[in-house]
């Protein structure tokens, strides 16, 4: 694809995301458009974002188990970035104004103490450079009309990235079997799913060095002090005013939100 198409498309999606509405997919506009070309639309719509005063703050890992895979239609890993603007701490409140079409998840959040760069990044090597983790929510938002997204329309959707919460019970990975644990999501008090880390990649460990070797490839590198979304333990959660979540890892602790207002669609 031409770099002014990519642009546009780029644009288009920011225009999308500072305004809260939806545009056709991508795929739709255009129906050859490949994955290589998806991200570097991603690449142009996080630029503008870093152009309006955001930085980068980490990385995500999306599309990683299999009910996610199922409801996007989606049936590979795909990455985006975090930037100043996504993050909130444990028990806010999110305004649902400034989302358009909001879906919760509960996952495991590394937050890195050394640089990693792939390939060549192993599991132990993954579990060294880790500082801590935490149970967080990502809040996914699609700038893509009614979700109708394949690989290509998401990944260029920055991963249909929206905002997230970090809870504030750090874990050693070390000491704790991230494979085995086990998640339990409430929604207003009743049990809405459970899952285990399993469910991402054999592992959120595995989900974590599959995005840095795929990134190392790129000549990405992790950056100490990133934050690391490992991607989805959970079905994905439809919320409204009024809802509030509490993900809880076994021998970790809980992450909680609440929400308030409408989004705009």
């Amino acid at each position: 694809m031409e770099t002014n198409r990519i642009q546009e498309l780029g644009d288009a999606l920011y225009s999308a995301f500072v305004e809260r509405r939806t545009i056709a997919p991508l795929t739709d506009q255009v129906p050859d458009i490949t994955l290589e070309d998806a991200y570097r639309i991603q690449e142009r719509f996080i630029a503008r974002r870093l152009e309006a005063g955001e930085r980068i703050v980490g990385k995500k890992i999306g599309a990683t188990s299999k009910p996610v895979q199922q409801f996007l239609g989606v049936y590979q890993p795909d990455f985006g970035q975090l930037t100043s603007g996504m993050v909130f701490t444990d028990g806010a409140t999110l305004d649902l104004n400034g989302l358009i079409q909001p879906k919760a998840e509960a996952e495991l959040a590394f937050v890195l103490k050394e640089d990693l760069k792939g390939p060549g990044i192993t599991a132990m090597d993954v579990i060294r450079a880790t500082d801590y983790v935490v149970p967080c929510f990502e809040i996914v938002d699609s700038r893509i009309d009614d979700w109708k997204i394949k690989i290509q329309d998401t990944v260029a959707d920055n991963a249909s990235c929206g905002v997230y919460v970090l809870g504030e019970t750090r874990g050693d990975p070390r000491k704790l079997d991230l494979t085995l644990a086990g998640m339990v999501l409430e929604k207003n008090g009743e049990l809405f799913s459970t899952g285990v880390g399993a469910a991402v990649q054999g592992s959120p460990v595995n989900a974590v060095v599959w995005l840095a070797n795929t990134l190392g490839e790129l000549g990405i590198p992790f950056k100490a002090g990133e934050v690391i979304l490992s991607g989805s333990q959970s079905q994905l959660v439809p919320v409204v005013d009024g809802d509030e979540l509490v993900c809880t890892v076994g021998g970790l602790g809980s992450c909680r939100v609440k929400f308030s207002g409408r989004s705009a669609v």
